[in-house]
């Protein structure tokens, strides 16, 4: 656990002035997002999700994260984010469309990551040694709260992803005494729920092959087995 937080101060005390540019673009991203709905700003907020995804896979795993037994496996699960998202800049699959029926949780979602500080200074962490807006979670949760604010269209693997990375914070809650962790896990619930009602809705009509079942039954095998692995190694960390 002290390994852990030790590596956090030191991301934050090395990259804090990058990382509050990084927020200051998302912010700026998704509002102009919801003004201007042109080709540009959707390629744009995709290449910021490739470098947010590949930032944590380079800067916070690998740069920062070294001293983890495990995290290599991380930085891999973050740059398959990276690439994931690249694919959609390139192929226009996530088509970005606005839909407004989950509104107060897509605010909520957005939300979060200014929560997890607020939620490491009111239990009584100071910086550097405290969660940021430009750290794992915060950018999963950020990233669940876009996809489901523009969910017409999104690219479900990227979701499946995400999903399995809640999970695995639960068991960071207990390990490493992060009550923000929380946070995404709880919010992950409904918001999956959502993604996959959605889903279902637009494509189990349709005669595809393979079928919109099998698919989603095929990702979420994908996933399963990734997070095991990434259990298994992190339960191998701990016990050393």
């Amino acid at each position: 656990m002290e390994i852990f937080w030790n590596t956090i101060a030191q991301y934050n005390e090395g990259t804090w002035a990058m990382q509050l540019a990084i927020t200051l673009a998302g912010i700026a991203l998704t509002i102009l997002l919801y003004r201007r709905q042109t080709q540009g700003t959707k390629r744009a907020m995709k290449a910021y999700m490739v470098f947010l995804n590949g930032w944590i896979a380079g800067v916070y795993y690998m740069a920062y994260g070294g001293m983890r037994d495990y995290h290599y496996i991380l930085a891999i699960f973050w740059g398959i984010l990276a690439l994931i998202w690249l694919w959609d800049l390139v192929t226009g699959y996530t088509t970005f469309e606005r839909n407004d029926k989950h509104r107060f949780l897509v605010t909520l979602l957005y939300a979060m990551p200014f929560l997890y500080p607020l939620l490491s200074w009111a239990r009584g962490m100071e910086f550097p040694t405290m969660t940021t807006t430009v750290m794992p979670c915060s950018v999963a949760v950020f990233t669940i709260g876009l996809l489901l604010g523009f969910s017409r269209k999104v690219n479900l693997l990227i979701i499946l992803f995400l999903c399995h990375w809640a999970l695995i914070s639960f068991s960071k809650i207990y390990v490493y005494q992060i009550p923000e962790d929380t946070l995404l896990a709880a919010s992950t619930v409904p918001a999956i729920y959502l993604f996959f009602k959605n889903y279902f809705d637009q494509n189990l009509h349709k005669e595809t092959k393979p079928s919109a079942r099998f698919m989603n039954g095929f990702l979420i095998v994908i996933c399963i087995i990734i997070g095991i692995a990434l259990g298994i190694t992190l339960l191998n960390g701990l016990l050393k």
